[in-house]
């Protein structure tokens, strides 16, 4: 199971832009004393049509709600039904220009298009729309419903487009997430490793402690095998996403109750209060334990059932991806530095590829990792393998697709391993933490350079293309400087020789 849970949190090595291009916001209102308004989100191709940055100099509309027709002749509505009006019609059955030059010629002033499927891009050629002055843009029927139950039959509708914010304090959030898991994991399995040297004077202590640990090793041969299966899974993915996403959700569940368990049992381990124990199958169980696992179990059931719910349900993704991340970075070692730089190595390479490279690739341009990022084909459901945190600037980007900052579980576990292992190689050499230190605050680099790239590049960035150098160069630096690199590559011979 840890193997496996890995494997498909290094799934995701992508952090996402704040935006795609080209995203909006209809504002509506409605007739009512004090008027009610709400916004929505809609796509339009700023290359035909520049729309306002604020609703100061927006001009409003009174929506014509013309659903029920596509628009694709003008004998289908009446002649004078769309004079200065907005009017909102249904996609399909002929081009975007075409229905733009009907609504223009019977005197509306703004065409909405509505589509009952994922927004698409307005792709058709600049030169094709010089005639067509009225802004055009696409916009969910659901929302075109959902305008008419909230605002009533009367609504006045404008659009605009609001600069995009350089920074979202959500990241920062982000960012304390990412360093706080990756520090706190590397430091938890210094702690096991110092209780595994100190059990090390009693062989039958030592076997005890082994039992109960369960650890696993990635050795280089693994790591290699590792990566492969990785691509696999992700290219099974973007062809058969909507009956995996299922899988990976039901795996998530399983494996971050497991974890949050093991995290909130070493905390209430160190509690001496409350140790009454029952007989059970030929054991003592302490009755603590039983109603830990429990809660656990229904905190992932929770989330399994309301994860679609965009008001809390991420505050348990969170909680339960932080779990996951401390739970593997403390129970998956390396050996040495040597599988460290294979693991890291290819993982970056693998990240590369599938989001530069695909795209080269692919019939549609798009890279493979973006499309299983955003759901392929417009699938609603999301691999919940991210770490999550609402927008706290508004845009449209809060309306549209991307109302979240994300960063990967592979992004906090992958470098959190060299974290771990530098915190056991301090351990092992009495080194005062200096390795565990400086591979903490280089992966802290290595987030705040990822997120300076994505606000300047605003496109999908893999964050491990930053965070595996940093981590690397610093930790060998390290090792150089204090003339213990073999040694650090190697690793030490009490776990070259007592790793299971």
């Amino acid at each position: 199971m840890r193997a496996a849970g890995l494997l498909w949190a290094a799934l995701w090595g992508l952090l996402l832009p704040p935006v795609t291009a080209d995203e909006g916001i209809l504002h509506a209102s409605g007739s009512g004393i004090p008027p009610v308004t709400k916004d929505y989100c809609i796509i339009y191709n700023s290359s035909w049509i520049s729309l306002p940055k604020s609703l100061d100099n927006a001009t409003f509309r009174t929506l014509e709600n013309l659903t029920s027709t596509v628009l694709c002749s003008s004998s289908e509505v009446p002649s004078d039904v769309m004079k200065d009006k907005a009017v909102a019609v249904m996609g399909g059955n002929c081009t975007f220009l075409e229905k733009a030059r009907i609504a223009q010629s019977l005197g509306a002033k703004m065409l909405l298009i509505a589509s009952k499927s994922r927004l698409p891009t307005l792709s058709d050629n600049k030169t094709d729309f010089e005639d067509v002055t009225l802004p055009v843009a696409l916009i969910r029927y659901n929302d075109i419903v959902d305008m008419q139950l909230t605002l009533g039959n009367e609504v006045n509708v404008t659009l605009y487009s609001p600069p995009l914010p350089v920074f979202d304090c959500s990241m920062v959030v982000i960012f304390l997430i990412a360093v706080f898991t990756v520090a706190l994991g590397g430091y938890w399995s210094g702690v096991a490793e110092l209780e595994n040297l100190k059990a090390i004077a009693s062989p039958g202590e030592r076997e005890t402690r082994q039992k109960k640990e369960e650890n696993v090793t990635f050795t280089p041969v693994t790591v290699i095998l590792f990566v492969v299966i990785c691509c696999v899974m992700l290219v099974l993915l973007y062809f058969f996403y909507k009956w995996l996403v299922y899988v990976i959700i039901s795996v998530f569940c399983l494996a971050s109750a497991m974890s949050l368990y093991n995290c909130l049992a070493a905390l209430i381990g160190e509690i001496p209060f409350g140790q009454c124990r029952i007989a059970c199958c030929n054991k003592n169980i302490e009755v603590r334990l039983i109603f830990l696992a429990v809660f656990c179990i229904a905190a992932a059931v929770v989330w399994a059932v309301f994860r679609n719910e965009d008001r809390w349900a991420w505050i348990l993704q969170d909680i339960l991806g932080v779990a996951f991340c401390l739970n593997f970075i403390k129970t998956l070692k390396m050996p040495n530095f040597k599988s460290c730089v294979i693991l890291l190595g290819l993982l970056l390479l693998y990240d590369v590829f599938f989001v530069f490279i695909t795209p080269f690739i692919t019939k549609n341009g798009a890279s493979i990792m973006v499309e299983v990022a955003a759901g392929p084909f417009g699938n609603s459901e999301k691999l919940p393998v991210v770490i999550r945190v609402p927008r706290l600037e508004y845009s449209a980007s809060t309306l549209c697709d991307m109302p979240f900052s994300l960063l990967g579980f592979g992004d906090i576990i992958v470098p959190g391993l060299l974290v771990a292992y530098c915190r056991r190689f301090d351990v092992q050499t009495s080194s005062s933490s200096v390795y565990y230190i400086s591979c903490t605050i280089a992966y802290a680099i290595g987030m705040v350079l990822t997120f300076i790239v994505l606000a300047l590049m605003k496109t999908g960035q893999p964050a491990l293309l930053y965070l595996v150098p940093c981590t690397l160069i610093t930790s060998s630096l390290v090792a150089w400087r204090r003339k213990e690199m073999k040694k650090f590559w190697k690793g030490s011979s009490y776990q070259v020789g007592w790793m299971p």
